[in-house]
Order: C-alpha cells, then sequence, then structure tokens
C-alpha cells in the first residue's frame, strides 16, 4: 500500500459540503469552521439535526440547504473564484449506501476531494486525530486502519509535550521575523526573503554547522537566523515552550554581534539557601545521548548542583533530569562564535565559584576527547579552584558500537584513531595516511565533509593546485565508512557508504547533528551497503530488553529516572 500524503492545508474561505445531519456531520462542520472554511449541510427538511450542529446552524455558521444531495451541487455551490466548484466534500451516511458511492464516484471525475465516512476505498482523503496548541498541530492516522487507535496515540503524544510548548513557537516566530526585519535593514538585504521551509523537511541541510567566518560575508548577513535554528535544534522544548519576551530580547541583544558577550547572571539566580558549603567546580561528561548511559556520578552532580553550564549538544534527555530549580545556561557555541561562548561559559563558572556554589559544566561525551576539558580545568586551576573530573562515554567509541561497527577485529583492524574535522579557528588538519588495518572516528568533521574526502582520497578539483601531503598514502574511494548520528538517541540515524560516495549521500539525506564519521574496514565487518551505493537506518532501540525482570534490584540502578529516590550515596 502507497504511503499517504500528508499535508496542511490552508482552506480559508473555502466551501466543504458535507452530505448528511447525524454527530459526525456536526463534528465536520466543526473542524470547516475552525479551519476557516464555511460548511453547507445537505439534508432533507424532515431529517433529524444533531443538536449541536442545528445550534450551528442558528447561529448562522453553517448553511442549511433542506434537501437531498444533486449532482450539480458539485459545480454550483462553490465559490465563484474557482468556477463555482466546492472544494471538498464530506459523506456522513454511514455504511456503503449507493449514494455514498455515487457521490465518491462524481468527486473522483471532478477531482473534487471527498471523504465518506466508514468506506477508505470511496475516499480520497482523510481527517487526521489532531492536537492543537496555537500554531502548532499535530496529527495521527492509522491509515483506516484503526481510529480510535489513532486518537490513543495522538492523546499520548500531546500528553509528553511540554505546556505552553504553542506559545514558545509563537514567541520564536515573532523572534524570526524580527531578526529578518532588523537584518534586512541592516544589511540592505533587498533580494533576501524571509526563509519559509516547509515543516516537512526530516532533517537539517548538511552545511547547518558550517564554520562562519567574518569574511564569508554573504553567510555572516544570516548569521543570527543560522543561531536561531539552531537554538531550536539543540534546546530542550521544555526549556523552549517556557521561553519570555525578555529573554528573546537577550538572545537578540547577545546575538547581534559574534563578539558580544552581554549575560544574565545565572548564580544571580539562585537563593541564598540554594548556596552548597564549599564552592566546586564538576567537569562532566553526560555521555553520547541517552541518560541512561549517564554514570551514576554525574547523575549526582546534575541532581545537587547550583549551576549547570551544559554544551549545546547535550541533548534534551539529559538535560530534563535537571531539577527545575536550577539555573541552566546552555553555550552559545554556534558557527562563528565558538570562542566568545566558552570565554563566556568559563566567566559565569568562575563568578558562580566566587560566590560559593556548585557548578557543573556539563559536556556531552568525555570532558577530555575534544571536549576542552583539559583548558577548562587549567583555567580554574589557575582562579584557585581545582576541578573534579567525571569521564562520561565518548561517543567516539560508543556510537560505532550502536551502529554494528567494531573499531577493532580480528585480522581486520588493530588500531583506532580519533581525529578531529575541525582544528583551531576552522582550520582543517591534516589527515592521517592510509593504513588498512586501522580505523578512524572524526569528530566535529561533518560540515566540511566535501574537503575532508578530497584530502583522504587525494582527489583535488580541477581549478585547484594539488598539495604534496594530500597525495601521501591516499585512502582508496572504496574504503567503506558510516556517518553516525544523534547515536543511542530515538531518532538514531546511520548512514553507511564509501569515501567515493558518502558527500553524495549526506547532501541527499540532509543532516542530522551530532554526528561523527567512522572510516575503515572494520564497518564492514558486521553491515555493509550491500552493493549499494548507501544506505540509511533510522531509529535505536533502545535499551528496553534490560528492563525485563524489572523484579530484581539491577532494574532499578538501571533506571536512571528512580536513583534519586534510593538515595543513593556516591
Amino acid at each position: 500500500m502507497p504511503t499517504p500524503l500528508l499535508t496542511a492545508h490552508d482552506a480559508a474561505g473555502h466551501v466543504h459540503l458535507i452530505v448528511g445531519s447525524n454527530p459526525l456531520a456536526a463534528a465536520r462542520c466543526t473542524k470547516s469552521i475552525e479551519s476557516g472554511a464555511t460548511p453547507i449541510v445537505l439534508a432533507p427538511a424532515e431529517a433529524q439535526i444533531h443538536y449541536s450542529l442545528l445550534k450551528k446552524i442558528e447561529d448562522g455558521h453553517v448553511q442549511w440547504m433542506k434537501r437531498a444531495f444533486l449532482d450539480e451541487d458539485l459545480q454550483t455551490l462553490g465559490r465563484e473564484e474557482v468556477g463555482r466548484v466546492v472544494d471538498a466534500v464530506f459523506v456522513t451516511l454511514g455504511g456503503k449506501p449507493p449514494l455514498s458511492t455515487h457521490i465518491s464516484s462524481r468527486c473522483r471525475r471532478l477531482r473534487v476531494p471527498v471523504n465518506v465516512t466508514d468506506a477508505p476505498n470511496l475516499c480520497t482523503f482523510t481527517l487526521l486525530s489532531t492536537h492543537s496548541d496555537g500554531p502548532l498541530q499535530i496529527g495521527i492516522t492509522t491509515s483506516g486502519k484503526g481510529c480510535k487507535l489513532a486518537a490513543r496515540i495522538r492523546r499520548e503524544v500531546a500528553a509528553s509535550l511540554p505546556a505552553n510548548l504553542g506559545e514558545g513557537i509563537e514567541r520564536l516566530g515573532g523572534m524570526r521575523r524580527r531578526i529578518w526585519e532588523e537584518d534586512h535593514r541592516q544589511h540592505d538585504l533587498a533580494d533576501a526573503t524571509l526563509d519559509n521551509s516547509d515543516d516537512d523537511s526530516p532533517v537539517q541541510k548538511s552545511d547547518f554547522n558550517k564554520l562562519i567566518v567574518n569574511s564569508d560575508h554573504n553567510v555572516a548577513k544570516n548569521r543570527r537566523m543560522r543561531w536561531l535554528s539552531q537554538i531550536c535544534e539543540y534546546w530542550p522544548l521544555r526549556r523552549l515552550a517556557a521561553i519570555t519576551d525578555a529573554e528573546i530580547d537577550t538572545i537578540l541583544l547577545s546575538y547581534s554581534d559574534v563578539k558580544a558577550n552581554t549575560r544574565d547572571s545565572l548564580s544571580s539566580r539562585c537563593t541564598p539557601g540554594d548556596k552548597s558549603p564549599k564552592p566546586l567546580i564538576i567537569l562532566a561528561g553526560s555521555g553520547p545521548g541517552s541518560p541512561e548511559l549517564l554514570t551514576l556520578a554525574t547523575h549526582r552532580a546534575i541532581q545537587t548542583a547550583d549551576v549547570i553550564l551544559a554544551d549545546k549538544l547535550v541533548p534534551a534527555p539529559v538535560l530534563d533530569l535537571i531539577p527545575r530549580r536550577t539555573p541552566v545556561h546552555i553555550a552559545r557555541k554556534f558557527p562563528g562564535n565558538a570562542d566568545a561562548a566558552q570565554q563566556e561559559l568559563l566567566e559565569m563558572g568562575l563568578e558562580a565559584l566566587n560566590k560559593g556554589l556548585r557548578v557543573l559544566r556539563l559536556k556531552q561525551g568525555d570532558p577530555y576527547i575534544y571536549g576542552r576539558g583539559g583548558e577548562e580545568y587549567a583555567f580554574f586551576r589557575e582562579h584557585g579552584y581545582t576541578p573534579m573530573v567525571l569521564p562520561g562515554i565518548t561517543s567516539s567509541l560508543s556510537a560505532p558500537l550502536f551502529a554494528a561497527i567494531p573499531p577493532t577485529h580480528r585480522s581486520v583492524a588493530d588500531q583506532v584513531l580519533i581525529c578531529t574535522g575541525t582544528g583551531r579557528k576552522g582550520a582543517a588538519p591534516t589527515p592521517p595516511p592510509y593504513v588498512k588495518t586501522q580505523t578512524i572516528v572524526f569528530l566535529m568533521a561533518l560540515h566540511r565533509l566535501s574537503s575532508l574526502m578530497e584530502a583522504l582520497t587525494g582527489t583535488v578539483p580541477k581549478d585547484r593546485s594539488p598539495d604534496a601531503e594530500s597525495n601521501l598514502a591516499p585512502w582508496p574511494r572504496n574504503t567503506p565508512c558510516a556517518v553516525l548520528e544523534r547515536a543511542s538517541c530515538p531518532d538514531q540515524r546511520i548512514i553507511r557508504s564509501t569515501l567515493e560516495h558518502v558527500v553524495s549521500a549526506v547532501e541527499e539525506e540532509g543532516s542530522r547533528p551530532p554526528g561523527l564519521l567512522v572510516v575503515g574496514w572494520s564497518c564492514d565487518v558486521l553491515k555493509g551497503t550491500s552493493g549499494s551505493k548507501w544506505i540509511v537506518e533510522d531509529g535505536f532501540a533502545g535499551f528496553g530488553e534490560l528492563m525485563n525482570g524489572s523484579d530484581k534490584a539491577m532494574h532499578v540502578l538501571g533506571d536512571i529516572s528512580t536513583i534519586q529516590d534510593m538515595n543513593i550515596l556516591l
């Protein structure tokens, strides 16, 4: 069965024909009115009209034509600008009476969308079970397999969302418009238009995290809009839902220039009673993504910190473990602002320590694997505060595991090399030479994947002179590789390919940061591309099977949400 095409349809001013007068006809009229359409009910004068429908008719919201359906109604009751053809037809007669089949046939011939109750084969469209919260619309369909189940799924999805998310979306939309208008005036973008990308884009573009430097004038003009996109991508939904107008003003001021360092004082938001016995700075790794992979020590640090300074890549499920009373600052390390944002975090941490607070510097992965942990340790020690360092499971070694890639495998790979794809100031580091028995894990490399592939394989574009170093032991273009994104999270994605095709794969499939690249023949040990240029694997099964035998103590220890209730002392 083909997958239905789901769309959000603008029905303002449309004419909807409703055939029937039962409760379902009343519900269809309500939906039409909410969407801005004009419903016309066709039912004989002697028909029994549902009381809620009758109320809408009496209030003038619904037009009732007291007669049966006529074929010409489809081409005479609609809007003048579309030749009087109606925009949609809802048949609510129930069952499969001959009239329902006849109306469906006529509508199909005229290409008028038609929905027939309890007859999926007569429908050209179906209505979703929807949740509405201001500008937020969520629709669930089971493709006619079970409307009650669709309603339940919709309720559970809606219940999982933070309160007031619609209000937060409304504010962020206003912020987006304000950024566009202010930057339009500042940079005189005469030909600029506000990007109204479709909501169906499942991933970010491949250049989502591309480095921005001051010389990139055309890109820099849209810097704040890119920063807003990353706020929407990385901030937890709970945080976005709670955003205030004052915070939006602060964000716009802080991000108005790369060198801006304006910030609110997190420590000032701590009450005197929150103060720890003595100041302490903790550098902790939060692991690759899933909160199930936090260490008990890091979870304890999250629960007891006075102030938390978090990397922007720390996923929402981990941030959701932070008590609501604890002030949190998410790093503003957006493209072109990394150094200023890092300095901001250090100064905020030092300010809180000087006030006697316990500060948690929460990082993704492990603090000492490309996390600037050593730099931060030295900074705070120089200012009189020796950090406590808590390790985290690094994605460079755990992400391959979740992708069924053993970095070492007898007779295939006996070495593992962890590299960065981005050096200081965005410079490209010299890539490692080809060693067949080596597995390389590249972090922070996907935003410059094309140039990295050129350097690894020794291929140089025609408009550029070859570099002597780039041709030193190049990697074969058929070397297997894999892009691993959001490892251990429910929306984990794996793109398996080769060095020859991986750039095309990411450009076509888009980016789902954070991600890393694994290169080497170990990528083909357990799974491969089966001869395809690339294959995509979506989703992560999680650790549900570990929950079997929930009466055992180890289950309780494994459930991170119950640790606090157990009064475990670390």
